[in-house]
């Protein structure tokens, strides 16, 4: 069996060096495997994110679904129980799942939001109005020791600033360590467990009307972690980038806004988490060697800093 990896993933697979060879060498086995244990035929690949194989299938029933197996298995235990809760309210429903293999099977999809052509206002809203939706209780009065996301991401950029030999302005990261010092340890009565990935790429079109998704479109790929409403806000706001290019802040200020309105959550909030993870994305990425897709989110972030 022949596997052709998205650019991503590849550059992806190429930064873990031999653990990254090692997946890609037995990904064809596990990829047969699968489809004999669960009863699928295979079709044609998907553009996944940098971090999994992705494919369409189809089971001995005849029903479309999508195949995922997983690089790094890390992330895997949290997607499936966050699906599993979430019974497809605003999330693309689990049919099968092996955490030994890093694989799951989910019900078939249609395109992402990022290519509907909506404009980028009409694309917050369906994003905002899906997270709530998705959102889940946090079942925690306060974050456990160590995992608070913006302490988490503060660490990520200070640490490829310099291993990458400062590739932004040195504003640029303090202003982004500053907003992550504000953001750390959030209020109890804001925790939700997030999406944690919640971009236009993530949320995909529902062929048909179905319970849980009402907005038109559930999510995939969720990180499934405990933070407040205002970081999954923030991400999804993150990657119109060539739009924060061309209009600079106050365009971000008015998506900021949006989200706001959309569902009640501190638009400053939304605005500081937005640009720490402009920065941490921008940093990560060109971390792994993808430079035409880390760089606009540095450039943009230069855009807006406060003054």
């Amino acid at each position: 069996m022949t596997v052709r990896l998205q650019p991503l993933t590849r550059a992806r697979v190429a930064s873990l060096g031999e653990r990254g060879a090692a997946w890609t060498e037995a990904l064809p086995a596990r990829l047969a495997e699968l489809t004999q244990d669960w009863g699928l035929e295979l079709g044609r690949p998907l553009a996944g994110g940098s971090n999994s194989y992705v494919v369409r299938a189809r089971t001995t029933e005849g029903a479309p679904a999508v195949l995922k197996v997983v690089l790094d298995g890390d992330e895997l235990e949290g997607q499936i129980r966050v699906l599993a809760a979430a019974d497809g309210r605003g999330y693309a429903r689990l049919l099968r799942s092996d955490l030994g293999r890093q694989a799951i099977l989910l019900e078939a999809l249609g395109a992402p939001l990022q290519s509907s052509g909506r404009p980028a206002p009409d694309q917050l809203a369906v994003l905002a109005d899906t997270l709530a939706l998705a959102w889940q209780p946090a079942r925690q009065e306060r974050l456990p020791t160590g995992q608070d996301k913006a302490v988490g991401l503060a660490s990520l950029i200070s640490e490829h600033w310099d291993r990458l030999d400062r590739p932004c302005p040195v504003a640029v990261r303090d202003q982004a360590l500053r907003y992550a010092e504000r953001l750390a340890d959030a209020p109890p009565e804001t925790l939700v467990v997030v999406h944690g990935d919640a971009h236009p790429g993530n949320a995909l079109a529902v062929p048909g009307p179905r319970a849980g998704a009402e907005t038109g479109y559930c999510f995939v790929d969720p990180d499934g972690f405990v933070a407040d409403r205002a970081y999954d806000l923030g991400v999804a706001m993150r990657d119109f980038s060539s739009g924060v290019l061309r209009e600079g802040r106050p365009l971000v200020e008015s998506y900021a806004r949006l989200l706001a309105e959309r569902t009640g959550v501190d638009a400053t909030r939304i605005w500081r988490w937005a640009f720490l993870e402009r920065v941490s994305t921008g940093l990560y990425v060109l971390g792994f060697g993808s430079e035409a897709v880390g760089r606009p989110f540095l450039d943009s972030a230069e855009l807006l800093l406060d003054h």
